[in-house]
């Protein structure tokens, strides 16, 4: 029996073997950049289902969904480890929760009833900025000299979780260039965004499950658009990475790393996004 149309049994290997690898990396970039394992995921999940015949009106959102269910552990994972080195900046956190957990409200029901081509063009409008500030950006360049309060401490949060929700990454990737823009040291922002990721995760899952639930076209073995396999097999390779790119993160300068994985998101974005454009 064939998991997916058209597609033999040693394509399922590489499959396979290509989720765990996806695994690795994404686990090793949440702990060690604090962008949020899903700006890895994402891309390749939905260029390796394009390659599986997935419907192209799911595919998306199967990426992005799954890469919300994987973010789960690795966050924890994450978390707990920048925790222990005391980077975790648990007053902003409470601040934070509530305005970011009703943005995640708001972005998933937005995702529902968004086409695959709009979160295409999401993620990648937020992705190649991204890489961009990864890989020219240096960590003491400021906008300000503190995060925004009152209106803009109740929308900055609010808009983290919505977008992150709507690309399916854990908050990192849009809330660590954020912070350090506006005066937060690096280590302190990576690991306060490592955290993020528990409150756009969760509600995000439950969400993508909900709106995929009974959608056309959605591989096999999918509660919504959640992909068990996917999940399965990335999720627990990226929790057992993701303290080792913390470990990293304070051992080293991640100059260099970061710009290689800045030109890995940039093509991998850029080749979802020419599929959105054509």
């Amino acid at each position: 029996m064939e998991l997916f149309p058209g597609t033999a049994s040693g394509d399922l290997g590489v499959f396979g073997l290509g989720l765990l690898i996806t695994g690795v990396v994404s686990g090793l970039v949440a702990g060690l950049l604090g962008v949020g394992g899903g700006i890895v995921v994402v891309p390749v999940l939905y260029h390796v289902l394009a390659l599986l015949n997935v419907d192209e009106t799911v595919r998306m959102h199967v990426a992005v969904g799954t890469s919300l269910a994987c973010i789960i552990p690795t966050s924890y994972s994450s978390v707990t480890a920048h925790n222990a080195k005391g980077a975790v900046d648990w007053a902003l956190l409470r601040r934070w929760a509530i305005p970011m957990f009703i943005g995640v409200l708001v972005g998933s029901a937005a995702a529902g009833i968004s086409s695959g081509r709009v979160l295409a063009l999401i993620f990648s409008a937020v992705a190649l900025p991204v890489a961009i500030h990864l890989a020219f950006a240096g960590d003491k360049r400021r906008l300000a000299d503190h995060l925004p309060e009152g209106a803009g401490g109740v929308l900055v949060p609010g808009f983290i979780g919505g977008v992150s929700t709507m690309m399916g990454i854990g908050g990192g990737t849009v809330g660590v260039p954020i912070m350090t823009l506006c005066g937060v040291p690096i280590h302190r922002a990576v690991g306060t965004a490592s955290a993020f990721g528990a409150i756009i995760s969760v509600p995000g899952t439950i969400g993508a499950m909900i709106t995929g639930w009974g959608a056309a076209g959605t591989p096999p073995w999918s509660l919504g658009y959640v992909n068990l396999l996917g999940f399965l097999l990335i999720a627990p390779t990226s929790f057992f990475a993701a303290p080792f790119g913390a470990q990293i993160a304070h051992m080293t300068d991640v100059k260099r790393l970061r710009i290689v994985f800045a030109v890995f998101i940039a093509v991998t974005t850029a080749r979802m996004l020419y599929d959105a454009l054509i």
